[in-house]
């Protein structure tokens, strides 16, 4: 993500606060827990307000990390479009890359059987097959749809 952070960095008004959103987002991650976004989000509030970070960036960062539960920019904020594309830019890598990503994905819920992993993890990836872009700035669009489309349902066939 922080590739793609200094990349895209001359189109983001408040890379500061973006930066601190990517290095938070996942400091709390547990495949079991389904507050690991909430967890994450306070662990950042915590530092930055030691630190003494403006307290409507801090929101802002808070708000960026929760945005990544269900990916949606309440906010309306384009910086958070890019974040959240950042965030799923793997979708639309490579097949190898894709696949390398998808065998870590099996690793962390290896707790599960293949029936119950199976199940869920083709309804995620419904999920975002239903949605009309799975990116949400243009850039990423024309750069990684396509692509992030066609790993998804090689990926539901093989499952």
């Amino acid at each position: 993500m922080l590739t793609l952070q200094q990349q895209y960095a001359p189109l983001i008004v408040d890379n500061d606060s973006l930066l601190f959103a990517i290095y938070y987002h996942d400091l709390v991650y547990k495949a079991t827990r389904h507050d690991n976004e909430e967890k994450s989000a306070q662990e950042a509030l915590q530092f930055l307000k030691k630190i003494g970070y403006p307290k409507e960036k801090q929101q802002k960062v808070h708000a960026f990390i929760m945005a990544t539960h269900g990916h949606q920019n309440p906010l309306a904020d384009p910086d958070l479009d890019y974040f959240l594309d950042f965030d799923l830019h793997i979708l639309g890598a490579s097949p190898a890359l894709y696949n390398a990503y998808t065998q870590q994905i099996r690793k962390e819920y290896s707790l599960y059987p293949a029936y119950f992993y199976k199940k869920g993890r083709r309804r995620v990836l419904k999920h975002f097959l239903g949605q009309t872009g799975i990116y949400r700035t243009a850039a990423f669009r024309e750069k990684y749809e396509k692509k992030a489309r066609e790993n998804m349902e090689r990926e539901i066939e093989m499952l």
